[in-house]
């Protein structure tokens, strides 16, 4: 009973226009008044609670990042680098913004920033080149999602920190499904391309130009490496490496490149605690949400109902496939994490799976999410930046979708896939 009026009150909620955020307080607080021995100081000491937490320090910090990676010069050198190596080719542009993508994923942490500082050079250009407007969109839309994929990434922290298990192994884990992903959209990007006649860039770079392009991307490229490489050997945790990659981007955006002017950087910042504000009401307020859920032992009954019915791990895994990209269509990604995480975990881990290969199945599959209507925050913004209807960029993004979707059944069903780079770490 207290799970259908906790989930039936979010849901209602969110039906009439609520924030995520507070309608996942309101409807623990709902639950709170028609439980004896709950009051509502539950619900604040769930909100103190779940933002106590120092790797969430790196949500704040990584969202900085990307911003200031976005508006200091940063991505455009790496665009013009990638170009000048793949942009000749069939679909050339195509695939240069693919790789964009995952290199400016591996910087900001999150996919609408990774579309908003790739769609505004790339999609004119794909345009300008005869690329279907609304395919150039969907490519970047559906590219953006390997933000949360490839490290760092603040949907894994946020992970991370709901399942209880190591960022870094996290960040491990995602390298190579993050590729993988890349590769199935680049794959697609060739096939439509070919199909459709869409060429290369026509650009030709002397030696010397390519000279100066490698000595202007030298700097950029160093971000991740040295974000993640600093991670990887121990060097810092992943929240200090998220500082080290606002000091790094600030010393190259505004002194070394001066595209951003010191008067600037207050509107970056306020910009960036207003998209991170969002995400922590809705970390908060999950908490008290998910302790409700433990308290009346959801969690646990669900995992036995489900093995119940089933002891096959394939058809098992299949139907929490399909959830997730269901409720990735309409519920934000950090919010299904939250939610989900405590009621799904327990299934896959009686099934013998590791928590962190969930993490990256999870990640991935609400990574499509991004590129799927209703919600679609990627569609959204690639609608925005490219000027082009969403309707059209639905359509265009179905075969994009086909090709994250097989990729993502081969991260479900070859664990090692995922788990081989973090298993190394730990030998």
């Amino acid at each position: 009973m207290t799970a259908a009026i906790l989930f039936g009150s979010f849901f209602g909620l969110l039906i009439i226009g609520v924030p995520i955020g507070i309608a996942l307080g309101v409807a623990s607080l709902i639950v709170i008044f028609t439980l004896p021995f709950l009051n509502p100081e539950f619900l604040v000491q769930g909100l103190v609670y779940g933002l106590n937490s120092f790797p969430l320090l790196a949500v704040i910090l990584f969202t900085l990042a990307g911003n200031i990676m976005s508006r200091g010069g940063i991505a455009n050198r790496l665009i013009r680098l990638a170009e000048v190596f793949l942009g000749r080719s069939t679909g050339g542009l195509g695939i240069v913004a693919i790789v964009a993508c995952m290199v400016v994923a591996s910087i900001s942490g999150t996919g609408s920033a990774t579309v908003a500082a790739i769609g505004l050079a790339m999609i004119p250009a794909m345009v300008r080149k005869g690329y279907d407007r609304a395919f150039s969109g969907a490519l970047v839309a559906a590219a953006g999602g390997i933000g949360v994929i490839i490290p760092p990434s603040v949907v894994m922290i946020v992970y991370a920190v709901t399942a209880q298990v190591s960022v870094t192994d996290m960040f491990l884990a995602g390298l190579l499904p993050g590729l993988l992903i890349g590769i199935a959209l680049m794959i697609y990007t060739y096939i439509q391309s070919r199909r459709y006649g869409y060429k290369g860039s026509d650009a030709h770079f002397s030696t010397a130009e390519i000279i100066v392009i490698l000595r202007q991307a030298i700097l950029p490229l160093m971000m991740p490496v040295i974000i993640l490489g600093g991670i990887y050997s121990g060097l810092f945790t992943p929240t200090e490496s998220a500082a080290v990659g606002v000091v790094y981007g600030l010393v190259l955006s505004v002194i070394i490149y001066r595209e951003i002017k010191p008067k600037e950087l207050y509107g970056i910042m306020l910009e960036s605690a207003l998209l991170v504000g969002a995400v922590l009401v809705i970390i908060g307020a999950s908490t008290a949400f998910g302790r409700i859920l433990t308290i009346e032992r959801v969690p646990t009954e669900i995992a036995t109902w489900v093995l119940s019915i089933t002891d096959s791990k394939i058809l098992i895994l299949l139907a929490i496939l399909v959830l997730l990209l269901i409720v990735g269509t309409f519920m934000e990604t950090l919010a299904a994490i939250v939610i989900l995480t405590p009621l799904l975990l327990p299934i896959v881990v009686s099934l013998g799976m590791s928590p962190v290969h969930f993490g990256i199945i999870m990640i991935v599959n609400l990574a499509i999410g991004f590129v799927t209507p209703p919600l679609g925050a990627n569609l959204f913004m690639a609608a925005q930046v490219g000027q082009v209807a969403i309707e059209k960029l639905s359509r265009a993004v179905i075969g994009f979708i086909v090709a994250m979707i097989i990729a993502m059944l081969f991260i479900t069903f070859v664990p090692w896939f995922s788990l081989a780079i973090p298993e190394l770490r730990i030998r």
